[in-house]
């Protein structure tokens, strides 16, 4: 099968998806795709721009990356906005079109409705969804050959906007577990990393948008004793900076922003630490219902405890079993949450033990192989 994969995104990138593209790519050819990789040419804005993609995410060269021509004006995103986004996406969706005039017996993929624009019309594709898009939505969907949702909040949105279940394939996001196969001790990650010894670490990674919930962690350091940290790893500068005001204006202690750190060092930092924390927002639809982090699941395969807010796109992997559930939004009960898994040293094992057997099944080859078998079921 030859499998075009489109992606209207730099490569490598400090974005989640980027990670996410790179991992399914490799996944796919090893299941036996000839697959190519369409990424736009981008401005490389940042050192890990720069970076070759294939040993910044780890991942084998089974597969090609084809750069194409767009129109990127990321130098004027400051004064044209959303403007300059819109003229780079429609105009690479366009040099895909072009590109892939060429192209004989092929399916496209991808995750991003601008890029898949203009082919929809023209070729066979599988759209994967990660949120219930608006503009230049409902289209796309009925147009696509067949669709993988994120998560069950996705399918039940998509269902709800008349698409036939049967043309839906559930998919949540997935993990290589080889990677976070950490041989070091705790002490020896943490002397590795700069971060104290004499401390109970409490740790977050990813993002620090609104809809993550992370403010909630931090206002739980007022609940929590001084002999423990709180670290944040992750976050893009705009957004980094908001969360150091949020923490400085409300005086909150026992807090270590380290910033975005590479993709090879998250699974350090997960050994590093005593607790794991997954937040979200009941307000936002996409942390209540559609996400699908793929920290949860990196979470999971650390061997570490976790503590997560009661939202039901969480609760699609996690039990009661495998982690403890505090009520969203609430800083205390996180607090309590946290102060849990570090004094019950066997809830916290069994819980950890558990989360890594249900990992097992959500890795990235097993996911490439379901959706590969749907895209051939006709």
């Amino acid at each position: 099968m030859k499998l075009l994969y489109i992606a209207n995104t730099r490569i490598p990138t400090e974005m989640a998806h980027g990670l996410q593209i790179m991992k399914m790519c490799e996944a796919f050819a090893k299941q036996g795709a000839d697959l190519e990789l369409v990424v736009p040419i981008r401005f490389a804005i940042s050192k890990i721009a720069k970076e070759d993609p294939f040993q910044y995410y780890k991942v084998d060269k089974v597969f090609k990356i084809k750069k194409l021509f767009c129109l990127d004006l990321t130098p004027l995103n400051r004064f044209l906005g959303p403007i300059s986004f819109g003229i780079q996406a429609v105009s690479f969706s366009f040099f895909v079109f072009l590109y892939l005039l060429f192209k004989k017996n092929c399916i496209v993929y991808g995750r991003d409705r601008f890029g898949l624009f203009f082919v929809s019309f023209v070729k066979n594709f599988i759209f994967e969804v990660h949120k219930n898009h608006r503009l230049f939505f409902k289209g796309l969907l009925e147009r696509a050959n067949k669709l993988v949702a994120i998560s069950e909040g996705v399918k039940s949105a998509l269902i709800k906007k008349g698409i036939l279940e049967q043309k839906i394939l559930l998919a949540s996001d997935g993990i290589d577990l080889d990677d976070f196969n950490v041989s070091k001790s705790r002490e020896e990650c943490r002397k590795e990393l700069g971060l104290p010894l004499n401390k109970k670490i409490v740790l977050y990674t990813g993002h620090l948008y609104k809809w993550k919930g992370v403010e909630t962690l931090a206002r739980a350091s007022e609940f929590l004793d001084e002999n423990i940290l709180i670290v944040i790893v992750g976050g893009i500068k705009w957004y980094l900076s908001d969360f150091k005001k949020f923490i400085e204006k409300n005086n909150l202690k026992n807090i270590l922003v380290v910033g975005y750190k590479d993709y090879s060092l998250i699974p350090k930092y997960l050994k590093s630490a005593d607790c794991l924390v997954l937040t979200g927002n009941k307000e936002s639809e996409i942390s209540r219902e559609q996400t699908s982090p793929m920290k949860m699941f990196e979470y999971m395969a650390s061997k570490t405890p976790i503590v997560a807010s009661d939202l039901p796109s969480f609760k699609e992997i996690l039990n009661e079993d495998n982690c403890i559930f505090v009520e969203s939004d609430n800083a205390e009960a996180m607090a309590i949450g946290i102060k849990k898994a570090l004094n019950d040293s066997v809830l916290s094992e069994n819980i950890s033990n558990q989360a890594y057997q249900d990992v097992q099944k959500y890795t990235w080859d097993n996911r490439a192989k379901k959706i590969l078998d749907f895209i051939c079921v006709e």
